[in-house]
């Protein structure tokens, strides 16, 4: 439907699968978040290089140790492990005492990063934030996140937060608006995109 409508080119953001890009036979631009979370966090959190880089599951992984690495933080792993019809948490490395930063793409119901954030303060960890790319936080996703140990949670604007803002306090938005900007703008002058959803000191500066 969005090629028949005329388009040419489809720019994303953190596709939760970037195998999704194979399912248009035109160009698509997966911009990553990272740049932009990298930049909050050195901005925003006192004595980042202390804290730690975490994910709610083994999934976000390569996401969370990318960050890590930008940034040279250490990273710690939160894994579900399945039993049957039961579920539960379990971390992989140390945050006693450590403020974390957990890492995902998207939010939608807040369950499974609340619970993440609450095996981290069992762990001993002493604050937690919470940044994510694109965030629904549809049903009682806002009373979860009131009522959990997160201290901030930190999203994009790829989805309208006002309304979730006034909802609830602890709700922080960066804006893609710039890096979407600029990416059109290249693709307009056929100019290379390549630097826009790789990881780049330009974004940080």
């Amino acid at each position: 439907m969005i090629i028949e409508a005329g388009a040419d080119n489809i720019i994303t953001m953190d596709l939760h699968d970037p195998q999704f890009q194979g399912f248009f036979d035109i160009p698509v631009d997966n911009l990553s978040s990272q740049t932009l979370m990298a930049k909050y966090i050195k901005m925003n959190i006192p004595d980042y290089q202390d804290a730690v880089i975490t994910t709610p599951d083994a999934g976000g992984a390569k996401r969370a140790t990318a960050l890590a690495e930008s940034l040279k933080m250490s990273v710690a792993l939160v894994h579900k492990d399945r039993c049957f019809h039961n579920e539960e948490l379990s971390l992989v490395g140390d945050v006693k005492d450590k403020v974390c930063i957990l890492i995902d793409d998207i939010i939608d119901t807040s369950s499974t990063i609340t619970r993440a954030a609450q095996i981290l303060v069992n762990h001993g960890a002493k604050k937690i934030y919470a940044i994510i790319t694109h965030a629904i936080l549809s049903g009682d996703a806002i009373k979860r996140i009131n009522d959990s140990v997160i201290d901030e949670l930190i999203v994009s604007n790829s989805v309208p937060q006002d309304e979730h803002v006034k909802q609830c306090s602890k709700i922080k938005v960066f804006d893609i608006a710039p890096l979407f900007a600029e990416t059109i703008r290249r693709v307009h002058n056929g100019e290379s995109v390549s630097s826009q959803y790789k990881y780049s000191e330009v974004y940080m500066e």
